[in-house]
């Protein structure tokens, strides 16, 4: 295992703001929600141990006897402890009133484990499973703090990028909303393979030995060599040439197999399996953002799926038929792959590349 991957960069804490109304609701309808979550979860089985509490014993978390009861730990990341908190405490209340437990949370912003006891095993394991229906509630909303990517910021792709953004710029700049701030930085050219919300140094870690596992595979799709791949050819994303919000450059395996699709879905298999990460599609959609219209009015935004602080509705397309007529078969260059990253949003390392949390080579 890399050092990147046994040390990696401390996440950065999410604003610990009460939780909102919506947040209010939505921990509602998640515990009102519980029977349908419950019949999801085949390791859960009914008991009777109390006439007042016979609910569900799951296999999930281990249920210790102690002199006053049972007890039970579990990890949580300390940015959602609000979200079990609740304003004033009342989402607590109701858990501890409902299951006849007591909950023990850190405080707000020190990582820890959240405890449950009661008098009763099932008791406890009751509200573990309402604790765990919340955390995956809220986990879903939380915006992502890592990719995994595969890094195109290879110094001839870098060098072929900026011909065309300077070729661009000469024979296409008087196309509507085409002009220099609304293209990728050269040191942050990429493909998102896929993205994810961990949320303490401990998720990191766990993210990173994840990807480690994946390195037998990529090594047998490879036979331990670096990929050769060619970036040739942009293409847009919407249905609209005319309205573009992003340009991409097009990326293949030089002998023509899919090797490369091959990785990046199984990548995201492992990582969906693991629960790390969310599908979204059926196959990976690997691309190379060369323009967005993200970055027209804020350079801090990012094409790995942030939008930042532009609202959606508030982007200004571009008229891009010019530039797929005169350079949609430009080549960016070629070059040989070897490494796939846990890439840090909001990142930069030396080379100006995002801050790297684990990595795993090809060869």
């Amino acid at each position: 295992m890399s050092s990147e991957a046994l040390n990696p960069e401390p996440v950065t804490e999410l604003p610990l703001t009460p939780p909102a109304e919506d947040d209010e609701e939505d921990a509602a309808i998640a515990l009102g929600n519980f029977k349908t979550h419950r019949e999801k979860h085949n390791s859960c089985h009914y008991t009777s141990e109390s006439e007042d509490v016979a609910d569900e014993t799951c296999d999930t978390h281990f249920i210790e006897q102690t002199d006053k009861g049972y007890r039970c730990a579990i990890d949580v990341p300390s940015v959602l402890y609000k979200y079990i908190i609740g304003k004033k405490g009342e989402t607590r209340k109701r858990l501890e009133f409902d299951t006849k437990t007591s909950i023990s949370i850190p405080k707000q912003g020190v990582e820890g484990q959240i405890v449950i006891t009661g008098s009763y095993k099932s008791a406890v394991s009751s509200a573990v499973t309402r604790v765990e229906v919340l955390v995956e509630n809220f986990r879903k909303k939380q915006p992502f703090t890592h990719f995994l990517s595969f890094p195109l910021n290879d110094s001839k792709i870098q060098e072929g990028f900026l011909t065309f953004k300077d070729e661009v710029l000469q024979q296409c700049s008087q196309d509507h909303g085409v002009e220099g701030s609304i293209f990728q930085n050269p040191a942050k050219l990429h493909l998102t393979i896929g993205t994810l919300a961990l949320l303490n140094d401990m998720e990191v870690r766990k993210a990173c030995e994840h990807l480690q596992e994946c390195e037998k595979f990529i090594r047998d799709i490879t036979g331990g060599k670096p990929l050769p791949l060619e970036v040739t050819g942009v293409e847009y994303m919407n249905d609209d040439p005319a309205m573009v919000d992003v340009l991409y450059a097009k990326v293949n395996v030089k002998d023509g197999s899919d090797k490369l699709q091959v990785i990046a879905d199984r990548l995201v298999e492992h990582f969906v399996s693991a629960g790390l990460m969310i599908r979204e599609w059926d196959r990976v959609k690997l691309h190379g953002t060369v323009m967005n219209t993200l970055f027209r009015k804020d350079s801090t935004v990012e094409d790995t799926g942030g939008t930042g602080r532009q609202a959606t509705s508030e982007r200004e397309a571009f008229d891009a038929r010019n530039i797929l007529k005169k350079f949609g078969t430009y080549c960016f260059g070629g070059f040989e792959l070897n490494t796939v990253l846990l890439s840090q949003r909001y990142s930069t390392d030396c080379t100006g590349y995002y801050s790297s949390a684990g990595s795993i080579n090809f060869s």
